[in-house]
């Protein structure tokens, strides 16, 4: 990933430090910007800018205002919104007004970094929390063509090749779909796809 612009905008100095060092060791060739605030980042960070990472709390205000703000200056960038609070309601909130994601602070630095990679490369949409539950989450685009093709019998090897992925990456999408459906199977992930009316 590299020459990737990544924005962070937390009121809490130590939060914002701490992330920066994480993201800088798990993504090396990333820049990272800072801001205390949505009106600092905008007035001051560059227009090279991949990914905002929002706080949904600030002093004052709201993450949640902050998000047409960032995207007014952003419009085609991901807004991943990072809480303390991690109620289905807040998530919806932010995912409603604009934000790709939604995740946790409370979540593992292994995990954040992971969301964050992921929004990158345009394979997620939805909440990642500790209690947010399965059914505030949402399906990828991409995701639910690997559902498809899960539902029409073919193998990872096939489901690559018609979308011209790589093995991997099938892999990945289908342990994201189990993980949604909370299933060990790719069977029992298709019965709950149609019994949810995904597939037909």
């Amino acid at each position: 990933m590299k020459g990737l612009g990544i924005l962070l905008i937390d009121d809490h100095a130590m939060f914002r430090a701490g992330l920066s060092v994480l993201v800088t060791m798990a993504m090396p060739d990333a820049a990272i910007f800072q801001a205390a605030s949505v009106e600092e980042a905008v007035s001051t960070a560059p227009d090279n800018i991949h990914v905002v990472l929002l706080d949904i709390k600030f002093n004052g205000s709201s993450g949640l205002e902050g998000i047409a703000l960032v995207k007014n200056k952003w419009p085609l960038i991901p807004v991943l919104m990072l809480s303390s609070q991690d109620e289905p309601e807040t998530a919806r909130l932010a995912l409603d007004r604009g934000a790709a994601a939604f995740v946790s602070k409370a979540e593992s630095a292994e995990k954040i970094i992971d969301v964050i990679q992921r929004v990158l490369r345009g394979e997620l949409v939805g909440t990642v929390g500790q209690s947010i539950r399965t059914s505030e989450r949402r399906l990828t685009p991409r995701q639910r063509e690997v559902l498809e093709l899960l539902h029409q019998g073919l193998s990872n090897k096939l489901i690559a090749r018609k979308l011209d992925l790589s093995d991997n990456t099938v892999r990945r999408h289908v342990q994201d779909i189990l993980e949604y459906f909370h299933v060990g199977s790719r069977a029992e992930a298709v019965f709950s796809a149609r019994s949810e009316a995904l597939v037909g």
